[in-house]
C-alpha cells in the first residue's frame, strides 16, 4: 500500500470516476491509475468500484466503508509535511482562503495588507466563491481557510468559528421617499418598492425572505445578485431599493447613494471562520485568524480543532 494508491482511489471520486481527468490530476497515465487502483484492491481483498467493462461507475459498500480511512490517511500525511515546514521555515509558505464576495471585498482587505506587512514571504492566494463553495474548497484541501456568513456550520467535516455580527442596510438614490419616514421605516413600507438584493445562499438572503415570510409579504425582488457593488449599481440606475451588507456600504465611496439602518427589520448575521478538522495549521495561519478575529486566539482554535470547546 503507498500514497500514490491511496490518492488514486480519492481523485476518481473527485473527478466523477473519470480515469482520464485523475490521470491528468495526479500527473500520470490512464493504465497507471486503473493498475495502482486495482493494486490496492487486491491488497485489500476487497472491489473498491463497481466497474463497467473497464470504467467505474461508483463506490462498492466495501468502498464507502474505505473513503473515509482514505481521506484521513492522506490529510495525516499533508499535515506531516506541514509539521516540517512550520518548523523549517516558519514565516515562509502559502495561505490559500476561501471567501463569499462581501467577506473578500470589505472585511478582509485590512487584514490581508497587515498580515503582509509582518509575513511579507507568505504567499496569498484568494478564493471567492459562494458559502457552498468555500465549504467544498476547504473539504477539498484547496483552500487552509474560509470566511462565509452562511452554510459553513452545516458540514460536519469542518470547525466553523464565529468571528462577528452583521446587519444589513437599504440603499436608495438621494431624494428616495423612504429617506423623509418619521421614524424607523416598516416591512409594509420597503414592500411598496421594487427590491434588489442578494441571490439565495448568499449574505444573510435567508433572513431577508424569513422576514417578509413571517409578515406575510411577498416583496417584489426584481434583481438579485452575489455581489454587493452590481446590487449598488443598479439602485443608482433608479431600479429599486437595495439590501446589502451593512459593511458594503462607504459614505465616501457611495457617495451617490444614501443608507437606512433597518437592524431592527432583519435578524443579525454571524460570519464564521471555517477549517477542516484534523488539518495541521502553520504559525503564520493562526496569527491570520486572530488578525481576522481577535477573539480567536491560537489557544482558542486549537481547542475547537480537538472539540474540547462548543463552536458557537
Amino acid at each position: 500500500m503507498n500514497f500514490q494508491q491511496l490518492r488514486a482511489v480519492r481523485e476518481a471520486i473527485r473527478c466523477g470516476f473519470n480515469l482520464t481527468d485523475v490521470a491528468g490530476v495526479l500527473h500520470t497515465s490512464q493504465p497507471g491509475i486503473s493498475r495502482q487502483i486495482r493494486e490496492l484492491e487486491d491488497e485489500l481483498g476487497i472491489d473498491i468500484f463497481v466497474r463497467a467493462g473497464k470504467r467505474l461507475t461508483r463506490l462498492t459498500p466495501p468502498g464507502e466503508a474505505v473513503l473515509p480511512i482514505v481521506e484521513r490517511l492522506l490529510l495525516e500525511a499533508d499535515n506531516l509535511r506541514r509539521v516540517g515546514d512550520d518548523f523549517n521555515a516558519q514565516s515562509t509558505g502559502r495561505l490559500s482562503i476561501a471567501a463569499t464576495h462581501s467577506q473578500a471585498r470589505y472585511a478582509l482587505p485590512t487584514v490581508v495588507r497587515d498580515f503582509r506587512e509582518v509575513y511579507p514571504d507568505v504567499t496569498l492566494v484568494l478564493h471567492q466563491g459562494s458559502p457552498r463553495q468555500v465549504a467544498e474548497m476547504l473539504l477539498s484541501g484547496e483552500a487552509d481557510i474560509g470566511v462565509a456568513t452562511e452554510a459553513l456550520a452545516h458540514y460536519d467535516p469542518l470547525v466553523a468559528l464565529p468571528c462577528y455580527r452583521w446587519t444589513h442596510s437599504v440603499v436608495v438614490p438621494p431624494g428616495h421617499e423612504l429617506l423623509s419616514v418619521e421614524g424607523p421605516i416598516s416591512l409594509e413600507q420597503l414592500a411598496r418598492f421594487p427590491i434588489i438584493t442578494y441571490e439565495a445562499g448568499y449574505t444573510g438572503r435567508a433572513h431577508i425572505d424569513d422576514a417578509f415570510t413571517k409578515a406575510g409579504l411577498t416583496p417584489n425582488i426584481v434583481l438579485s445578485a452575489m455581489d454587493a457593488d452590481v446590487i449598488k449599481t443598479y439602485v443608482e440606475l433608479g431600479m429599486g431599493v437595495g439590501i446589502v451588507a451593512s459593511i458594503a456600504f462607504d459614505t465616501e465611496r457611495d457617495r451617490t447613494l444614501r443608507a437606512l439602518d433597518v437592524r431592527h427589520l432583519f435578524e443579525v448575521n454571524l460570519t464564521r471562520l471555517a477549517i477542516r478538522r484534523g488539518t495541521w495549521l502553520r504559525g503564520y495561519v493562526y496569527a491570520f485568524i486572530e488578525a481576522f478575529a481577535p477573539t480567536l486566539s491560537r489557544a482558542v482554535v486549537e481547542r475547537a480543532l480537538a472539540g474540547d470547546i462548543d463552536e458557537d
